[in-house]
């Protein structure tokens, strides 16, 4: 299978290029030439685990790459979960709970960073590629982690994580500046993640700085979903979720379903259309942001415009304004045409906006549904629903959550939904602790002491041990000088 980049401007390649390089040459994403149609395919993997599901979902986009080999990685990765790496728990009649958090940073990142570097390294070897890789990665919290614990110590790699100085909780703070490992690099960055997305993109597509890397036997790669090959294996969690309800008995084959996703890059619902589009029976896909609704106002008008004031919520993941993974949407939805899609994001880089027809957004609305939580509901559904539940969410789902609540009250809630939980509570014990007992704990240890006594629910051996690791990385930068500390850590 062929990959295109959206805005055009580079030549076809296949899955194993278009994973190495991350994003293409001229700054645009790579996409499929087609989508494979799983339609029939369903029954099939009714009786196969989570990870022959993904190796079966992975292979028909990464057509050169070995399915024996691809089935063992993936056997590999998801076997370093704690129980099923993608578990479908039932809360109330037509409302089920996809646990994305099982993983090794407890974030739904881990589902594609665990398989990231087996489909980084053989990548390489399919192409003939001899050079070490330098993976730089932009995180507005759970990516960092989780590309960290995915490549640290990997021969042949390094990795660099870029974070927004104060824009992560303390938790995932930690988890990554703590990481263990002697081929990796954590920097804060002044400003937002957007700040942080736009300085390592602008490194991406800086020829000469990559001309005189590659001279020193160096190529980048991202871990970001901006990479195929982070974006392809959260697709098979859609199909995995699907045929879990189906398997038991809870709903019938063919039937649609409604995928609730707090988005902020827009990464985790694209792989859900990519899903519906290879023949999952998808109803809606329920866009769920928080205060920061440039997604939500969007689907409503078709205007993209981030000329607005950006706010730090709860939901730190999701404090983003552009989301790049929009632009695999948007080629979608302008008939796969690059020279729309390079317009429009030349606009979005110099006007900070862009926009689509009407009819394009009435089209987009027969498969999306798209909304946005304040803080307040926010922390009110955390606490509502542990109340009814006795089940602990994080503020990214209780973002989903409070945004399916008023999908069904506008629209009924008969149809069966599926609402993705992508973080562990534990990573933000301050907020969800407060959010369930209505006091305030600043020290997050405590706080998730606090709140394992007050749930029931221990605290996970990932943030138990944070408290006694040495923090490893505190350097600070502006984003205009990220380009010399990479030459630096690059050339080491």
């Amino acid at each position: 299978m062929k990959f295109y980049s959206t805005r055009g401007g580079a030549s076809a390649a296949n899955a194993s290029e278009a994973i190495v390089k991350g994003i293409a040459e001229d700054g645009g994403l790579f996409v499929p030439e087609r989508y494979p149609d799983l339609s029939l395919s369903l029954e099939e993997m009714l009786d196969m685990d989570y990870a022959e599901r993904a190796a079966f979902v992975l292979s028909k986009f990464l057509e050169e790459y070995d399915y024996e080999e691809l089935l063992r990685a993936c056997e590999e990765a998801y076997s370093r979960f704690d129980e099923d790496a993608a578990p479908v728990l039932k809360l109330d009649e037509n409302l089920y709970i996809l646990e994305l958090f099982h993983g090794p940073t407890l974030a739904f990142k881990d589902i594609a960073l665990t398989l990231l570097p087996y489909l980084l390294r053989a990548g390489c070897d399919n192409a003939g590629i001899k050079d070490d890789v330098l993976i730089l990665t932009a995180t507005s919290g759970d990516t960092g982690k989780a590309a960290l614990e995915g490549f640290k110590n990997k021969k042949g790699v390094k990795i660099m994580v870029f974070y927004p100085d104060e824009g992560v909780a303390e938790m995932q703070r930690l988890q990554m500046t703590t990481t263990e490992g002697d081929n990796v690099s954590v920097v804060a960055v002044e400003g937002n993640f957007d700040d942080c997305q736009t300085a390592v993109k602008k490194i991406f597509t800086d020829e000469a700085f990559k001309k005189e890397l590659k001279e020193n036997g160096v190529i980048f790669s991202s871990a970001n979903s901006m990479n195929f090959g982070r974006l392809a294996p959260q697709i098979a969690y859609y199909f995995s979720a699907y045929c879990d309800l189906v398997g038991a008995e809870e709903i019938k084959m063919g039937q649609k379903v409604d995928f609730v996703v707090p988005t902020g890059n827009f990464g985790d619902i694209l792989a859900g259309y990519y899903a519906k589009k290879m023949g999952l029976p998808v109803g809606k896909l329920i866009c769920a942001s928080n205060k920061n609704n440039v997604l939500t106002d969007f689907f409503e008008t078709g205007v993209y415009d981030v000329n607005r004031e950006f706010f730090k919520t709860m939901s730190p993941s999701m404090d983003i304004l552009v989301s790049s993974n929009l632009e695999r949407l948007i080629f979608d939805v302008e008939n796969r045409d690059p020279e729309k899609t390079k317009a429009m994001m030349k606009s979005l880089s110099e006007k900070g906006r862009y926009e689509i027809d009407r009819a394009r957004v009435a089209h987009l609305s027969e498969t999306f549904y798209a909304n946005f939580c304040a803080e307040e509901a926010c922390a009110e559904t955390i606490g509502n629903f542990f109340e009814e539940y006795e089940y602990v969410l994080d503020p990214h789902t209780a973002v989903a959550m409070s945004v399916y609540d008023g999908y069904a009250c506008e629209n009924g809630a008969d149809r069966p939904a599926v609402i993705l939980s992508t973080a562990s509570p534990y990573k933000f014990p301050s907020d969800v602790y407060e959010a369930i007992s209505g006091k305030y704990e600043s020290d997050p240890f405590v706080a998730a002491e606090k709140l394992e006594k007050e749930s029931a629910v221990p605290v996970p051996e990932q943030i138990a041990a944070l408290k006694s690791k040495p923090v490893r990385f505190m350097k600070k930068a502006k984003k205009d000088e990220l380009k010399e500390i990479v030459r630096e850590f690059a050339l080491k």
